[in-house]
């Protein structure tokens, strides 16, 4: 059963990405007994957050706390401003990335919960030119992150 905690910015691993971009690992789903994984990610202007992709397991739910960005949810584009809340169900195929006009911040919750803080770390290293996405082939299952279609969706 989970219990209460409290995790401290100090306290969080960063994941740099380019152009001051950073994801902040905060909850990895053990202290909230695989309730849900939480992260806050930082992205450049214009900057794609991740190509499309879905989940089988997990709900997926973004809060905007600053800028504007753009969802690709079932095909159609989003725009979606500070303050804006998107749920992405099940089975939804979506993209997300911050809008050319300026960099954007958001906190992203995934429920319930799975331990996915190796893919972040890995999308960490595929921005920054460390690796590829052919390397993450063999971890979609793990992570409950399958791409759908074509990487380039704006």
């Amino acid at each position: 059963m989970a219990k209460p905690f409290i995790i401290n910015e100090r306290d969080v691993e960063a994941v740099r990405l380019p152009g001051d971009g950073a994801f902040w690992l905060l909850e990895d789903s053990q202290n909230s007994d695989g309730l849900f994984g939480a992260n806050r990610l930082l992205l450049p202007a214009g900057a794609d957050g991740t190509r499309p992709h879905h989940h089988t397991r997990s709900t997926e739910i973004f809060y905007i706390l600053d800028g504007t960005m753009e969802f690709l949810v079932d095909g159609e584009l989003h725009h979606v401003d500070k303050g804006g809340l998107v749920v992405i169900p099940p089975g939804t195929v979506h993209a997300f990335g911050a809008s050319a006009e300026g960099r954007a911040e958001f906190f992203a919750v995934l429920t319930p919960g799975l331990a996915r803080f190796d893919y972040f770390r890995q999308l960490g290293r595929i921005a920054r030119g460390e690796a590829d996405w052919d390397s993450m082939d063999n971890l979609h299952d793990q992570f409950d992150v399958h791409f759908d279609g074509d990487p380039t969706w704006r």
